[in-house]
């Protein structure tokens, strides 16, 4: 394969992703080594997939190493430049829903023991503690914003410790505002699996929820315009 931005963004989402939700699947799946591991751990490892996805997109051309239409959004915005949106979010979405997909062929067995689908659908997606359209909205209006204000200020003080620092950007969020929402503050960590979860013939799965799929897209995108507006 060709490095390339696009395989890049594509192939380091796809590991987000694998990392992120399989981290949820050995929490809430029956029969896994980690059940019942609780919040710690699946923000632990959501903040270590984030790390890892970075270093591999930009292994394979990702020099920018979005992994999230939230952030492409918002610099775009801040930069008043918007040439790479389309290729990017295009990128990312086809990484998160290969990722999804992933995930449930990993788990196969344990998703046949699994009978809460609820517990099935989150490890595709995000649904929220409480379920209060303008409270979840707000909340992941504020967690978009936390990121991308501190990628913003991350990059302007490190070089090569930035994805570690990214990482611990993110089990920040998830640890203190994660607990609303799930923190999706990433449109195509969130829709691209909700659609994975839609079409793949999963067991006893239940409703994708679609009802509620608007937030974690149209949250994140609103927060990431506002802080681009505050770069510029």
């Amino acid at each position: 394969m060709t490095p390339s931005p696009f395989l890049g963004e594509l192939l380091g989402t796809l590991v987000l992703i694998l990392l992120g939700n399989g981290v949820v699947a050995n929490v809430v799946l029956k029969n896994t080594k980690g059940h019942n591991g609780g919040w710690i751990v699946i923000t632990a490892g959501w903040a270590f997939a984030v790390t890892i996805g970075i270093f591999v997109a930009k292994a394979f051309g990702g020099y920018d190493a979005h992994l999230n239409p939230a952030v492409t959004i918002g610099f775009a915005v801040a930069q008043n430049e918007y040439g790479k949106v389309v290729d990017y979010v295009s990128a990312q979405m086809i990484g998160a829903f290969l990722g999804g997909t992933l995930v449930w062929l990993y788990h196969l067995p344990q998703y046949a023991k699994t009978e809460d689908k609820g517990a099935k659908l989150a490890t595709f997606a995000t649904d929220p503690a409480i379920r209060a359209s303008g409270s979840n909205f707000f909340s992941e209006v504020i967690g978009t914003i936390v990121l991308l204000m501190g990628i913003k200020g991350i990059g302007a003080v490190t070089t090569g410790l930035g994805p570690f620092a990214v990482g611990i950007l993110v089990w920040a969020i998830g640890l203190s505002l994660g607990g609303t929402t799930g923190y999706a503050i990433n449109p195509a960590r969130d829709l691209g699996p909700r659609i994975a979860h839609a079409i793949l013939p999963i067991v006893g799965k239940g409703d994708s929820d679609w009802k509620y799929a608007w937030v974690p897209v149209a949250g994140p995108v609103t927060g990431a315009i506002i802080a681009g507006l505050l770069f510029l």
